[in-house]
Formats: C-alpha cells, sequence, structure tokens
C-alpha cells in the first residue's frame, strides 16, 4: 500500500471522497431478459464511481476541489492517474497492492434507463490513516462531500474530521449501506437521497414505510415532517425527471426563505441517466464552497440544470457538462 499526491499542494475549498470505478457502458434497444444474450449497439468505457463523478462536476463549475480516493495497483488504477491528470482535478490517491481497482458494468436502453453491476474493490479498503493524513486539506477547505461505496468507518472518519474543522458536511446516501444509522446522519449538514434511498432511509432510521414510486406524489407539507424527523438540518431528494425537494430545519435554512419547497427539473432530450445524481451532487458543493455562499436554493437550481445536461451524453464523469456549457444553454441567472 502507498499514498499518491497528484496535486499541487495548496489549500482547497471543497474535498470530495469517495469511490473511483472504472465504467464499462454497453448501448442496446432493449435490457436482456434473463438468461437472453443481446447485440450491443455501442460500448465504451470510461472513468467513473460516485466519488470521482462528483469530484469531476465539482471541478467543471470551477469548484476548488480536492478528491481523495482508494485505486489498485494495476492498469485501471494506471488509467484512473491519467483521466485526472488530463482533466486538470487535484487528486490523493491511496494505492493497493492487494486489491483490483473497482470497475463496473452498466447497460443503457434506449430510453436512457440503466441498469449497473459493480465490483467495488480498493474503494472498500479506504484506510483511516489515509484519510488522517490529510487533515490539513480538512482545516483549510469550506464543504466535504461523501458518499457511501467505500468502507463505512473511512466515511465516518471524514465526516468526523469535517466537523472538527467546521466544514459544511453533505452525505450522498448512495448506494444505501446497512451500516447507515442515525449517529452517522448526525454528523452530516445536508444529505441528498433520491426517492429509492429516501424510501430506505424512512425503513431503517424511522421505522416508516413509504415506496420509493409514491415519494414524488406525496404532499410537500409530508415531505418535510419525514425530513425533520431524520435530524438533519437540510435534506434534498432528488426525483430526476421531476427535479428535487427540498426541506431546512427552520433555523438553518441557508439563505432561503421558506423551509420547504420544489424545484423543478430542466427541460432536456435524455439519452442516458447514468450519473446524474453525481453530476447534481458536484455541482451543488461547487456552489456551496463559494464565498459568499450563495442561497441554498440558487445552488439546487443549478446543480438541476448540471445534471439535465449530463444525461444528453452517454457516460458519467465525461458527460458532466463545463459551466460555459451550462451558462450558453441557460443564460438566465440562478
Amino acid at each position: 500500500m502507498s499514498y499518491s499526491r497528484d496535486q499541487n499542494g495548496r489549500a482547497h475549498l471543497a474535498i470530495v471522497l469517495g469511490s473511483y470505478v472504472q465504467d464499462h457502458v454497453w448501448s442496446t434497444d432493449r435490457f436482456p431478459q434473463p438468461g437472453e444474450t443481446r447485440r450491443a449497439l455501442a460500448f465504451s468505457t470510461g472513468p467513473g464511481g460516485k466519488g470521482f463523478n462528483q469530484a469531476v462536476a465539482c471541478f467543471r463549475q470551477r469548484g476548488d476541489v480536492l478528491y481523495l480516493g482508494a485505486i489498485g495497483n494495476d492498469g485501471l488504477g494506471r488509467t484512473a492517474r491519467e483521466y485526472a491528470a488530463r482533466e486538470g482535478l487535484d487528486c490523493a490517491w491511496q494505492v493497493l497492492d492487494d486489491v483490483a481497482t473497482a470497475s463496473a458494468g452498466i447497460i443503457v436502453n434506449a430510453e436512457g434507463a440503466n441498469q449497473i453491476m459493480v465490483n467495488l474493490a480498493a474503494n472498500e479498503r479506504m484506510s483511516t490513516a489515509f484519510i488522517a493524513e490529510h487533515e490539513s486539506a480538512f482545516a483549510a477547505a469550506r464543504v466535504l462531500l461523501v458518499q457511501l461505496e467505500n468502507n463505512l468507518d473511512a466515511v465516518q472518519v471524514a465526516l468526523a474530521l469535517g466537523n472538527r474543522h467546521g466544514l459544511l458536511c453533505v452525505l450522498n446516501p448512495a448506494p444505501m449501506h446497512a451500516g447507515l444509522d442515525s449517529g452517522l446522519l448526525a454528523l452530516c449538514n445536508v444529505i441528498t437521497p433520491n426517492e429509492t434511498e429516501f424510501s430506505m432511509l424512512l425503513a431503517n432510521i424511522l421505522g416508516e414505510r413509504m415506496a420509493a414510486d409514491d415519494i414524488a406524489d406525496s404532499t410537500d407539507e409530508i415531505l418535510h415532517a419525514l425530513c425533520r424527523r431524520l435530524g438533519v438540518p437540510t435534506v434534498v431528494i432528488t426525483l430526476g425527471a421531476r427535479g428535487c425537494f427540498v426541506s431546512h430545519d427552520s433555523a438553518t435554512r441557508r439563505g432561503d426563505a421558506r423551509d420547504f419547497y420544489r424545484m423543478q427539473a430542466e427541460r432536456v432530450t435524455s439519452v442516458d441517466t447514468t450519473g446524474a445524481g453525481d453530476a447534481f451532487n458536484g455541482a451543488l458543493v461547487a456552489c456551496l464552497a463559494q464565498s459568499p455562499e450563495p442561497a441554498f436554493q440558487q445552488a439546487v437550481r443549478h446543480a438541476n440544470r448540471v445534471a439535465g445536461l449530463s444525461t444528453e451524453r452517454v457516460g458519467a464523469a465525461l458527460a458532466v457538462p463545463s459551466l460555459a456549457e451550462v451558462k450558453a444553454r441557460f443564460p438566465e441567472p440562478c
């Protein structure tokens, strides 16, 4: 095991700690049935993983970001570092000799929906010592973004460091983890579940049952009441093509005029939804790391735009639009 820094050593305003996964993507007219072999219409491979996707999304919105990730000492690990170098993304890598770099198989159908199988490999072996070695980066930053594709003790240590240094701590609870509990949520200022993850949070944390398909159609008042019971100051439920729902604790509105509201999705022509949630999270953090911090509603509107535009291209990290592309498509300010 070794640590490697592909960065210039300066302080950053945002830290994204999370997974790197090499994505292998097949496009098809429809998903295969069990036991069926189908001919793919196209194939591509590129960088992915929730952490790396979100770091790239933050960086492409001109976010001042440092990415912390774990890879194997193998060809895909070298490819990961090459992708980051071409992007210009500052990274600190934990390089593991006895485990592979993560990879995923993704099938995208004609409607842009996807099915994903992933081997998280090195991501589940990130050491807490590696994170502690970068405490000076936490001391200089404003915002921390984490997900759940790494081992939970690494996520918890990162959030604890974020709290120690007064960072705005954002958790994208994806994929849901059986070990996620109210104690870990207490370390978060903002969480960003999608409908499925919110449904699972309600069941696991509150013992409440609400089907994921029913969440977007629930009243704002019901959603807000459920969000408040989770104990996190701000909850953003991403709803895909239906935008998102935002719920604040009344004492922590983050510049917003209301405790809760919906934000409609922008109109786009979607071809691949892979990584749209990651694009949303990275763009949100890029906005929140700014000084002065904008009203939360402005950050959410921009994140919606970035997520929407990312679905007009195939892929994950490489599909995220630049800030210039977002402004060209949506010239009106957030």
